[in-house]
């Protein structure tokens, strides 16, 4: 495993982390005991960063990962969760406002429900679920996490970017008024190098990158019988509805045309190109199984992207918003 500086605050994490949305069961039927064994062996096999929330299962990704820490005796893990504004704006609201999304009082009951939760004294990472761009002009949330800070209630602070809008994290970054920006960067969403990933490295802001894998489609295993196998109701089931699945699928199969020559499979184009930018502190995967585990680990390894290959990259850049 490869470890890499988390921006400007001494921390050295794994480049490959563990997203726990899917603990929560809102991606499929879950074993919880099955979860927490796959967590430890994530841990076991060099994996330090892990990133889950509140929504994920109403707090129960949060309750999974916990016990984990309990059973766990290695190293340290560090652990980031999140907190959902009290409402969330349309996905096609364009500029929506700060004011009143992250009272205190919000913050307050729902850093103390991640405590108990995850069973910590102190949160290592809080980010706040959503970021609207207006936040840098009204900063009562800031003050609020910088009082739990000096409380010790929360050791770092960070926020997650809209999922389509990643030039809305620009000033945050350039600022630095946080320590870390989770944003979506893979294959399809390449939008994070021309700005956002610029805006961080003048302050010294980490990012955390999400969906490496499309919300699964980049794993490259999709046929066109796999929609029918996913539960009503669940994430995926959801995002790729409609004629959205057939969109997608087509163009997977493009980028497999792409990356064959130069990787046996999709998965791992598509992680090492995440992992290729130097901006990027750690990449979450979605994992389910320890051979999911091991798969991505493997990928971590120092080896470069290769540069022919990125270079016709850019007419697959495909940004969209699936959460309409």
């Amino acid at each position: 495993m490869q470890y890499r500086d988390f921006g400007r605050t001494g921390w050295k994490v794994s480049e490959i982390s563990f997203g726990g949305w899917q603990l929560g069961g809102q991606w499929g039927t879950v074993d919880d005991e099955e979860s927490v064994r796959t967590l430890l062996h994530a841990y076991a096999q060099g994996i330090n960063f892990v990133d889950t929330a509140e929504l994920y299962g109403a707090g129960h990704s949060e309750e999974v990962i916990g016990e984990s820490l309990r059973r766990w005796s290695g190293d340290r893990i560090h652990v980031a969760t999140k907190i959902q504004p009290t409402v969330w704006p349309s996905a096609d609201e364009g500029h929506p406002l700060m004011s009143g999304r992250y009272p205190e009082w919000h913050l307050r009951k729902g850093v103390e429900l991640a405590l108990t939760r995850l069973g910590v004294e102190r949160l290592d990472l809080l980010q706040l679920h959503g970021w609207f761009s207006d936040g840098v002009q009204n900063l009562d949330w800031l003050e609020t996490l910088n009082a739990l800070r000096v409380e010790g209630k929360i050791d770092k602070i960070g926020v997650s970017i809209r999922d389509h809008r990643p030039d809305e994290g620009v000033e945050i970054a350039r600022l630095g008024l946080v320590d870390s920006i989770q944003v979506i960067f893979n294959l399809f969403e390449q939008r994070p190098t021309h700005e956002l990933f610029p805006a961080g490295a003048e302050s010294g802001t980490a990012f955390i990158d999400r969906v490496a894998f499309d919300s699964g489609s980049l794993s490259g295993r999709w046929t066109e019988d796999t929609y029918a196998t996913w539960e009503e109701g669940s994430v995926q089931h959801q995002l790729f509805r409609g004629d959205r699945f057939a969109e997608t699928l087509g163009r997977v199969e493009a980028l497999k045309k792409l990356c064959a020559p130069y990787f046996p499979t999709l998965a791992e184009a598509a992680m090492r190109y995440t992992l290729s930018s130097p901006h990027v502190s750690t990449v979450i995967a979605g994992i389910r199984t320890r051979d999911h585990v091991d798969r991505n680990v493997s990928y971590s390894d120092g080896v470069p992207f290769p540069q022919e290959l990125s270079d016709q990259l850019a007419e697959h850049n495909w940004p969209r918003n699936y959460y309409k």
